[in-house]
């Protein structure tokens, strides 16, 4: 249509995928200061200028069983969405993680003549690597977070390009732990143990129990030992403080929100697998990493053999070797655990060993993503 502004629709599921979403669409604006943009998107998106249709919320599903439970409601608002896409004749639509909703979508404006971009690439590098050449039906260009992605997709003709971690961008290279510690109100310097246990009600009630127990072992070994706990929201917030009743555990401080000062003020991180770990080591500390999954979609990820690594936690894979523990579904237990989390405690040298590690996996993921993405996107526009 002849005068028409730009138009982008944007979908995005989480907080993650919201916080991606502004950064690109700040960048966007600053290319297409004229266009319109609308979609799915949580309140930072929607700070940045996107007309929101639904919240991101609304997308916020994890993990095979759960997925089951909600799934007749994602469909009836895909479809809906759907229509209301194909009726707005967006120029290009990005769909910012969130796989088992956007791709599907993706692929029907995509046969729509819709140009289509997928934003943060599912970890084909994990399992089921064949999913990159379907990936590929449905986005004409994928944008990744790690370097490793590009080559698998390359494998099967699929348009990629790494744009870098925007949380990379984020953290500096030399966290000061000093100021964290102040800004968290955290004096006379004692030894802290940040413990994150997910950022969904179905992680939480999982493994925040697994959590506590673990913290409550370590304070037997670790005098003064301060527990530092980042809630997500006030549900998660909720969850946690139940969860602490009749445990035992002293000493727990419980905030709202704040995830990198308290890993940066800590010193050894426990936490659940996913985002965290690599934000864990992006502040430069070491971790442990555990994580138990609903007994149904281990079950069924183990019975149909999805899994094409022996690694799951970021800094291993990103590392391609185990620099930090990771303890999975049956090894999760509070006594792992602890034991693996007062190794870090006992061990200063094999601390400051892990520094180096951690800067130059760092170094590699330092790419002004939010920019990067902008541009491969104002170039498929420009196609």
């Amino acid at each position: 249509m002849a005068g028409r502004r730009l138009r982008i629709a944007l979908v995005a599921g989480e907080a993650s995928g919201d916080l991606l979403g502004a950064g690109l669409l700040e960048e966007l604006k600053q290319r297409f200061p004229d266009a319109e943009f609308a979609g799915i998107g949580g309140p930072r998106m929607q700070a940045a200028g996107l007309e929101a249709w639904h919240d991101s919320s609304e997308l916020a599903v994890m993990g095979l069983a759960e997925v089951l439970r909600h799934l007749p409601r994602l469909l009836r608002l895909r479809r809906r969405l759907s229509r209301r896409l194909l009726d707005w004749r967006p120029d290009v639509f990005i769909g910012i993680d969130a796989p088992d909703f956007n791709l599907g979508l993706e692929r029907r404006l995509k046969q729509a003549g819709i140009r289509t971009v997928h934003y943060v690439s599912p970890s084909v590098w994990a399992w089921r690597e064949g999913r990159a050449a379907k990936i590929g039906r449905s986005a004409d260009l994928v944008l990744c977070l790690f370097p490793m992605e590009p080559p698998i997709y390359a494998r099967h003709g699929v348009d990629a390009r790494f744009v870098g971690h925007p949380l990379a961008d984020a953290f500096p290279a030399h966290p000061d732990r000093a100021a964290a510690r102040e800004r968290l109100g955290l004096h006379d310097d004692p030894p802290v143990l940040a413990v994150l246990p997910g950022s969904r009600l179905g992680e939480i009630r999982r493994l925040w129990p697994v959590f506590i127990e673990a913290a409550r072992l370590l304070t037997l070994g670790v005098p003064g030992l301060i527990v530092a706990v980042p809630a997500a929201d006030a549900a998660c917030r909720a969850a946690i403080e139940q969860g602490l009743d009749g445990s035992q555990l002293a000493n727990v401080a419980i905030y709202d929100g704040q995830a990198h000062d308290i890993m940066v003020a800590s010193d050894v991180v426990l936490l659940a697998s996913g985002t965290a770990a690599l934000e864990a080591m992006l502040a430069k500390r070491p971790m442990v990493v555990g994580y138990r999954i609903s007994a149904l979609t281990y079950r069924l990820v183990m019975w149909l053999g999805m899994m094409r690594t022996s690694r799951y936690s970021l800094p291993n894979v990103l590392a391609n070797e185990p620099i930090v523990p990771e303890l999975m579904q049956h090894d999760c237990t509070p006594e792992n655990l602890a034991s693996a989390v007062m190794g870090w405690f006992g061990d200063p040298d094999a601390r400051a060993a892990l520094l180096p590690r951690y800067e130059h996996i760092h170094a590699k993921l330092r790419g002004n993503a939010s920019a990067s993405a902008a541009e491969a996107v104002a170039g498929l526009l420009a196609k």
